[in-house]
């Protein structure tokens, strides 16, 4: 499983390409053969995986019961506008326009890259999401994380 780390600043080209950045290109799987698919997040960004691991996502959703409605809705919105993509030779890739349309990608964005994704999005959105961090992120951080057991006042011990 990937491990993607770091925020990466980088430029649209007119035609929709977008350079990917070295650093980045590193850290991939060569199981991957830099192919990735790329979907629409749950925010108002893009989400490029390496294919390899889109794989393993669909295989998770696809084992889902399709008799109930509430699983084909969120089947249906999974996949929409998923989209298989490549590197050039020179190390870009091209967003399709509809895609970039959703996320109000432009000119400007920023790859947000944690776990096994790549999160594509609106520089002015992104820099957005930061001003709006949790006044108290010590509180989120306990209400999130804090029923894994990491230690804590019991000294771990559950």
């Amino acid at each position: 499983m990937a491990n993607f780390i770091g925020e990466f600043e980088c430029k649209l080209d007119p035609k929709g390409r977008l350079m990917m950045p070295a650093g980045l290109r590193k850290q991939l799987d060569p199981v991957a053969q830099e192919k990735f698919v790329l979907n629409r997040g749950f925010e108002k960004c893009l989400v490029l995986y390496p294919k390899n691991e889109w794989e393993i996502i669909s295989t998770e959703i696809n084992q889902l019961n399709q008799y109930v409605k509430k699983n084909r809705d969120f089947i249906r919105y999974f996949y929409r506008g998923a989209t298989e993509l490549g590197l050039d030779n020179t190390g870009r890739v091209l967003f399709p326009k509809r895609l970039l349309e959703y996320a109000a990608v432009e000119k400007e964005v920023v790859l947000f890259a944690y776990s096994n994704r790549i999160e594509v999005w609106n520089k002015e959105v992104y820099d957005g999401l930061l001003t709006d961090e949790p006044e108290d992120f010590a509180l989120l951080a306990e209400e999130v994380m804090g029923s894994k057991n990491t230690g804590g006042s019991d000294g771990g011990l559950s």
